[in-house]
């Protein structure tokens, strides 16, 4: 099994990181629609194959992900880095959102609360709070971390010009962040002019998610037929979300459906599979720690870790590099 270490930390994650944002019912962020019994079934699979990053939020799936992680990991807890994140909306209350010292205070402690445990591994900031100042999140995120409610803290979803501004702030003797979680595909590179760049400089390990393009790179879509209803994209499409459609809208363009018939023939040619070929292509990118993938069924797990095992040749990485270049 390969470890890296996370940015400027001793902290050492596996290549793949399991985001369990589909882990429950549907409800809040995520789709949902993964049980607890699959989803347990899936976080053992995931362990037991050696990798030890667990993703979640307590926005995902109204707070139900959180509690199927905690029950999942209770007696190998210390063999798990643990992540979860704050900032979402956990009340109609005007503090009950942000990173104000406030809010993440009470998020962390009903996190912990429902993971069933006494420390987070990686906090992370969910997105950026512009209602508040950098220099009271950092600081309230350096008590947590003096307090061992938390061990390292992260962002995820910041700018360049945020992440220097967050670690500036931190330098006053505080904690600084050691990650990063952001997009990454072959659908979606344009974290790699500033932010890779930027993680580098500052000491932030990338996280990235989505590295399936929502699905469009495991060559399931096909130009001109409708997307299946229990497909991710079909989901979306059929959702009472208007920003749910416009996503899914958005990822069945031309250009990514020529990226994705590209990786097809890669995989072809490998005797791989689009999506093994797809998160190969993310995990061998400069400056990507962790990749985060989003299984939803057994199946769907062993499917994502071939991508893990799989290190594609200079000729299929430039030809994938050639044809997605317009999404840098």
């Amino acid at each position: 099994m390969e470890y890296a270490r996370l940015g400027n930390s001793g902290l050492k994650v596996s290549r793949a990181c399991l985001g369990t944002m589909n882990f429950g019912p549907a409800g809040g962020v995520g789709v949902g629609s993964c049980e607890e019994a699959d989803a347990r079934r899936i976080i053992d699979a995931f362990l037991d194959s050696g990798h030890n990053v667990i993703d979640t939020a307590d926005a995902y799936t109204g707070g139900e992900s959180e509690r199927i992680v905690g029950r999942a990991v209770r007696g190998r807890r210390d063999s798990v880095v643990l992540a979860t994140k704050g900032f979402l909306p956990q009340g109609s209350g005007a503090n009950n959102r942000g990173l104000s010292r406030a809010h993440l205070t009470r998020a962390l402690d009903a996190s912990l609360r429902r993971l069933g445990t006494d420390y987070i591994d990686l906090y992370q900031c969910h997105q950026w709070d512009p209602e508040t100042p950098i220099d009271e999140t950092m600081a309230t995120l350096d008590g947590f971390v003096r307090s061992g409610k938390v061990r390292y803290i992260g962002c995820s979803n910041f700018t360049a010009a945020q992440i220097v501004e967050s670690q500036w702030a931190a330098e006053r003797g505080g904690t600084r962040f050691i990650s990063l979680q952001s997009q990454y595909s072959l659908l979606a590179r344009g974290i790699e002019p500033e932010i890779l760049p930027a993680c580098e400089r500052h000491g932030l390990g990338a996280l990235t998610w989505s590295p399936l393009g929502g699905g469009v790179l495991t060559g399931r879509y096909a130009r001109d037929a409708t997307p299946d209803r229990t497909s991710r994209i079909g989901r979306l499409l059929n959702s009472p979300s208007p920003l749910a459609r416009a996503w899914a809208e958005d990822l069945l363009t031309e250009h990514n459906l020529d990226i994705a018939n590209e990786a097809a023939k890669i995989a072809a040619a490998l005797g791989s599979t689009s999506t093994a070929v797809a998160l190969a292509w993310v995990r061998q990118r400069p400056g990507v720690t962790s990749v985060i993938i989003g299984p939803r069924t057994l199946d769907q797990l062993a499917g994502n870790l071939a991508g893990f095992a799989l290190d594609l040749p200079a000729d299929a990485i430039a030809r994938l590099d050639d044809i997605s270049a317009a999404s840098a």
